[in-house]
């Protein structure tokens, strides 16, 4: 009797043992695997989140937080798995949607991620979170449907989504969009009296093409020094994948004030948190040649854009000639109406209507401003003044007025 009820007691007291090392606190689990997960631990983080999924099958966040673990390293059918199950247990949660299209866009799965945004849409209702919405934009950008991305896009600038990628993101779209236009800009330099004043006009014509990205050719006409001549352009833009993508330039003139010839290139590459990159160079034939080095670095903080850039002149013997620019932008209510600031010493190797190496030093203050008044008709008028250093004590100042219009179609 004593032993059977020794028995009793002892396996009551061992199953409440087995009981009490399988209790836990799932949400306890869910931050320790996350926070495994976040630092690449992977595996040790999943170990933890199954644990709790054992107990808890349904918990979408830990769903949620496995499928993500797993397109992280790249195994997207694994992360189809669990994010499918996070959107079953719980069908009204955004999160499950927004990892499942993340995974499905990276895995190039874009007729399947359309089906989850109708979902998301059938069990949320429209419209759509901001989060969503952009996401919706980012797989129309993925499928190459550009002009859908960039309405979207641009509602959420509007309506003030924070994004830190959001207006770079626009830029990058407004680039690849088949947005074929036409325009003039009309400049006027005067030099206090020093010399006549320059009148320039610039005609341009733009279009798009696989190859060549976004294609712009320039014909620019200037009075000067008692003398008229013409300057021809060709700019384009090829795209080098989702992050990258070319700027190439060639042009010349017979006009003795434009060069003979111009050639450059650059590689622009766009780095997380919305920075971006580039370098190249340009080669412009005056009476001499003349190789500019030029790189600049680039970042969007919430509607400004700000970019640094530096250029490099080689000369004669060991000389070396340096100009920086730095120009800053402030969006309003779309990613093309802007207020603009420019501060620039030197020569940059873009101003085609200056030969640098006729300067010894030049400052340079410019602001202006751009807007799309219509959908298809945008206007942007700049103004500036520089002080050109043409020799030892010999100055010149330069007030300048630019004015354009460009029509869409």
């Amino acid at each position: 009797m004593k032993k059977g009820a020794f028995l009793l007691i002892f396996s009551l007291a061992f199953s409440m043992g087995i009981k009490a090392q399988d209790s836990f606190d799932p949400d306890v689990l869910l931050v320790d695997a996350r926070t495994l997960i976040l630092d690449g631990k992977y595996d040790e983080g999943r170990k933890i989140a199954f644990r709790a999924l054992s107990k808890y099958p349904d918990y979408a966040d830990i769903l949620i937080l496995v499928g993500r673990s797993y397109a992280w390293e790249g195994k997207n059918d694994s992360a189809s798995i669990y994010l499918e199950r996070a959107i079953i247990a719980d069908p009204a949660y955004e999160d499950g949607y927004s990892a499942y299209l993340d995974n499905l866009s990276w895995d190039e799965q874009y007729v399947r991620a359309e089906e989850v945004l109708a979902k998301a849409k059938e069990n949320l209702g429209q419209p759509l979170s901001n989060n969503l919405r952009y996401k919706e934009s980012r797989l129309y950008y993925f499928k190459e449907e550009y002009d859908e991305a960039f309405e979207i896009a641009e509602d959420l600038f509007e309506k003030n989504y924070k994004n830190d990628n959001l207006l770079s993101y626009m830029q990058t779209l407004q680039r690849l969009r088949r947005n074929n236009a036409v325009g003039v800009t009309y400049d006027y330099d005067t030099f206090a009296g020093d010399i006549s004043p320059w009148n320039t006009f610039s005609f341009y014509g733009r279009t798009r093409t696989d190859i060549t990205g976004t294609l712009i050719a320039r014909v620019t006409q200037s009075s000067r020094f008692d003398s008229n001549g013409t300057l021809f352009e060709l700019d384009a833009y090829p795209s080098l994948g989702e992050k990258m993508y070319a700027y190439v330039n060639v042009g010349g003139s017979s006009a003795s004030f434009f060069p003979k010839f111009r050639f450059g290139a650059s590689i622009y590459y766009n780095l997380p948190k919305a920075w971006e990159i580039d370098g190249g160079f340009r080669y412009l034939k005056f009476s001499d040649p003349t190789t500019i080095y030029t790189a600049s670095i680039g970042k969007y903080v919430g509607n400004w854009w700000f970019n640094l850039r530096g250029n490099l002149i080689p000369g004669t013997g060991n000389s070396l000639g340096t100009s920086a620019n730095l120009q800053a932008r402030y969006y309003f209510k779309t990613g093309e109406d802007f207020f603009s600031l420019q501060l620039s010493s030197g020569v940059s190797p873009d101003e085609e209507t200056r030969d640098p190496t006729q300067l010894l030093n030049s400052y340079r203050a410019r602001v202006g401003y751009q807007q799309l008044v219509l959908p298809r008709f945008m206007i942007y008028g700049y103004t500036g003044y520089s002080r050109d250093e043409l020799g030892p004590d010999r100055f010149r100042n330069n007030l300048n007025f630019s004015l354009g219009v460009e029509y869409r179609f």
